[in-house]
């Protein structure tokens, strides 16, 4: 039995150490000894847990069901089909008879007249109320042309005259105001330059700005002072940390963690592989301890069992279909026939009497009218019909 990959199969891997080949055979051994056990018992445990769902859980899930059904569906169904679905159509046919055709009857021979009686007096005052305003619009609008020729009248020889006297006036105004405005102007204008530009400008030129520039000089130098101080404490700080701890720390890990994790990484990849390769073998011993214990199984219990079941119970049991369950069967189906067309002659008599108890309550449904067909109506009928051979048409009558 091979238990190892084929080469095709098999990854490649880069050559192993020599702590690799040291771990891997001791690990082996002991996971396979703790393995095998729990693998087979978890074989056990799946095997029992199958025949246990496909002969126990299985049937009896089957049979709460068909209970359910039977103790909750059934009788509500039964309840619905027989009792409310009837009761419900009673009561509708009832509410029809009670409510419906009496309120149609009042609708088409009492509100339907009332209504036609209500509209005709409405149409009459809505047109009465339309004279009256029509007669009002008139009026109204022969005193608006009035008023409107008067102020047309007020506009031309009263308003125009005025607006264009007072338009010269302050045409005149504006022309006075302007020219004085420019004169204050320029002078306010002069003074200003003289008196606080050319100062102002004597005064950045030869005092601000020689002034700023020293400033700017003096702060300049102090940052490169203060820069240079700080640079330097830097480096003191970098120097310091990098001594005392980075320095410690980067050997640490390069001579102390970086090994102990390389050790560790090959015991738990082997620690892995050796689990499984314990696994695939522990499901190759249990798969071989299963099917002797199935095959032991089998030749105790179920061959017995088939040849019974063959050569005792389907002979006595073909002999009761044939004897009892065939007759039987055909009694009950031939019963049922039987009560089927009572009920259905029990319903057809229950038809017949409701149809005669609403022909005598309600009388018999009036015919609709037939409405003649196109044809009909276009072509006479079979007495009347036109030919060439007789005196009823216009070129052979006498």
């Amino acid at each position: 039995m091979d238990l190892e990959k084929s080469p095709a199969e098999r990854p490649a891997v880069p050559a192993e150490g020599c702590l690799t080949v040291a771990i891997r055979l001791p690990v082996r051994i002991v996971v396979l000894v703790l393995v095998v056990p729990v693998r087979m018992l978890w074989d056990a445990l799946v095997v029992g847990g199958r025949f246990l769902r496909d002969t126990v859980l299985r049937p009896v899930g089957r049979v709460l069901q068909w209970v359910a059904w039977a103790v909750f569906v059934w009788p509500w169904v039964t309840l619905w089909r027989y009792a409310v679905v009837p009761v419900g159509k009673a009561l509708a046919w009832l509410g029809y008879v009670s409510l419906v055709v009496p309120a149609v009857w009042i609708y088409e021979t009492v509100l339907t007249p009332v209504g036609h009686a209500i509209a005709w007096v409405a149409r009459g005052v809505g047109a009465g109320f339309a004279w009256v305003l029509r007669g009002l619009g008139a009026g109204f609008a022969w005193v608006l042309r009035g008023i409107g020729a008067v102020l047309a009248w007020v506009y031309a020889r009263v308003l125009t005259p005025v607006g264009r006297a007072v338009a010269w006036l302050l045409r005149g105004l504006g022309i006075g105001f302007g020219a004085v405005a420019l004169g204050v102007y320029r002078v306010v204008a002069w003074l200003v330059r003289h008196l606080i530009v050319v100062p102002a400008l004597w005064l950045y030129e030869w005092i601000l700005a020689p002034v700023g520039r020293a400033i700017a000089w003096a702060a300049r130098g102090l940052g490169w002072l203060v820069r240079m101080i700080f640079t330097g404490i830097g480096a003191a700080l970098h120097w310091t940390l990098r001594v005392l701890l980075v320095l410690p720390a980067l050997a640490l890990w390069r001579w102390v963690l970086v090994p102990v994790g390389r050790v560790l990484a090959v015991v738990a990849r082997e620690v892995g592989d050796a689990l499984g390769h314990a696994w695939r073998v522990a499901g190759h011993l249990s798969l071989a301890v299963g099917r002797f214990l199935g095959r032991l199984f089998r030749w105790i219990f179920v061959e017995p069992v088939r040849w019974v079941y063959r050569s005792v119970l389907t002979p006595v049991g073909h002999l009761v279909r044939d004897t009892v369950l065939r007759p039987a069967a055909e009694a009950a189906r031939g019963l049922g026939r039987v009560t089927r067309q009572a009920l259905a002659a029990a319903r057809e008599s229950a038809r017949q009497t409701r149809a005669d108890i609403r022909r005598m309550l309600f009388g018999t449904p009036r015919e609709p009218e037939r409405v003649p067909l196109a044809k009909d109506r276009r072509e006479p009928g079979a007495a009347g019909t036109r030919t060439l051979g007789s005196s009823t048409t216009a070129l052979t009558k006498d």
